[in-house]
């Protein structure tokens, strides 16, 4: 089973190449993010709970995250696996994400990061607001704190994942196909 753990910074174009990916390699795709606003717009305990741990910015607790994705596990324990979208963003995340696996035997393949500079992401998240009406992609502000948030919380998930033998970045620069072929090329070779 391949469980690729597809990781940047937010408007990096995890989404857009998970969905590649998953038409390719006929896997699963567990974006967090949506999940978490499904969660909000539906107004559930956990999406109300999540809406106001972000709305500055931050990310949701682990605690929120963790219910979510072994949740989604149970559901989808079959097929030829889950491309993870946003997801573990912290240690405790990782670790209980493994443990989560491990019980259905299975683990991570690769965490694939796509390396994408702060002010491009600055402007790709700008311009998606502008279409997309969403409030946290329309605040300079927000945004900048959003990458710092990532940056804190994630560089130990890299290197959790570096002392596994299982990290890999990609340049996440140039067009979509560009990025989505580097990709494949390293799947290709792990798989």
């Amino acid at each position: 089973m391949l469980n690729i753990v597809l990781f940047g910074p937010p408007g990096a174009g995890k989404g857009t190449q998970a969905d590649k990916l998953k038409e390719r390699y006929s896997l699963n795709h567990l974006s967090t993010g949506e999940v978490i606003r499904q969660e909000i717009k539906a107004a559930t305990k956990l999406g109300l709970e999540a809406q106001e741990q972000m709305k500055d910015g931050s990310l949701a607790s682990d605690e929120i995250v963790i219910g979510i994705i072994s949740s989604y596990i149970e559901a989808h324990s079959d097929g030829n696996g889950t491309i993870f979208d946003g997801f573990p963003r912290t240690t405790p995340q990782a670790e209980a994400f493994d443990d989560m696996l491990s019980q259905h035997g299975q683990s991570v393949t690769a965490m694939i990061a796509l390396d994408v500079p702060d002010e491009e992401v600055v402007a790709r998240l700008l311009a998606r607001g502008k279409v997309s009406g969403r409030a946290d992609d329309q605040s300079e502000e927000v945004i900048r704190h959003r990458i710092e948030v990532y940056k804190a919380q994630t560089e130990v998930v890299k290197k959790f994942y570096e002392k596994q033998g299982k990290y890999i970045e990609i340049d996440g620069m140039g067009g979509i196909e560009a990025v989505f072929g580097r990709l494949c090329e390293v799947i290709d070779r792990i798989r």
